[in-house]
C-alpha cells in the first residue's frame, strides 16, 4: 500500500487487530446514522463514503455502489432516504474547509 511506512508504528499493528478495529468502527457508524456523512466531513475530512472508497483503494473488488452498501450496511438509495438529511449552508462550508486541510496530508511523513 502506498501509504505503509515501516517506520509508523500504525504500520506495525497486526492485520487481525486492524482489520477488528475498522469493523467496530465500521459497525459503530452504521448504529450512529444520527452522526451525518455531512457533519463527518466537516470535523474530520471524511466520511462513510470515503471509507468505501478506501476500502476499494486497498483491493476489495466490489464497484464504487457494493463498497458503499458494505459501509454504510444498506444500498446507497436506501441510506439516503431512510438516513440522510438536507445538508445546511453552514455544513457545507465546514465540509469544504475541512476537506481543504485534507491536502496537508500530502506533506506528513
Amino acid at each position: 500500500m502506498a501509504d505503509s511506512n515501516p517506520h509508523d508504528p500504525l504500520d506495525q499493528l497486526p492485520d487481525e487487530v486492524a482489520a477488528a478495529a475498522f469493523r467496530r468502527l465500521v459497525r459503530h457508524l452504521q448504529h450512529r446514522h444520527d452522526a451525518q456523512n455531512i457533519d463527518l466531513m466537516g470535523l474530520a475530512g471524511f466520511c462513510r463514503n470515503c471509507l468505501a472508497d478506501w476500502i476499494r483503494d486497498a483491493g476489495y473488488p466490489g464497484d464504487k455502489d457494493e463498497a458503499r452498501e458494505l459501509i454504510h450496511g444498506m444500498p446507497m438509495d436506501q441510506w439516503k432516504t431512510t438516513r440522510q438529511t438536507p445538508a445546511t449552508n453552514d455544513q457545507i462550508a465546514r465540509m469544504e474547509d475541512s476537506v481543504a486541510r485534507n491536502q496537508v496530508r500530502s506533506a506528513l511523513p
